[in-house]
């Protein structure tokens, strides 16, 4: 099963702030773990939305919106593309995850589309 797991972005990361040297050695051991169990297919940080873009699709019209974007809370400030026996491996390797931000923080669990699913 692939799972797309999505770190959910802070006030800081939106305003730019890189982590510390501690958290990113952390997270580095943590995908050490994820690439040694063969786990992590992808993993990378997204700056901050004031730097993204969005369009928007109505019928055939399109209007690019330009960041920041009004709700950090539905923001991604990175992600990790896994392939998991199922949703509860996925959440057992989401505890062991140190905290990606400075205070308070969420990380969501996403199941992608197979082909069978499709059918």
């Amino acid at each position: 099963m692939r799972v797309i797991v999505f770190v959910k972005a802070t006030d800081d990361s939106e305003k730019g702030i890189l982590p510390t040297t501690e958290l990113l050695e952390a997270m580095g051991r943590f995908n050490d773990e994820l690439r040694n169990a063969g786990i992590m297919r992808v993993a990378d940080g997204l700056k901050p939305s004031s730097q993204g873009k969005r369009i928007a699709f109505d019928g055939p019209g399109r209007m690019v919106i330009d960041g920041p974007f009004a709700e950090t809370k539905e923001v991604v400030a990175g992600f990790w593309l896994w392939e998991v026996k199922d949703m509860d491996e996925a959440v057992a390797w989401v505890k062991r995850c140190p905290n990606p931000m400075p205070g308070p923080s969420e990380i969501e669990i996403r199941p992608l589309y197979e082909m069978a699913d499709l059918r």
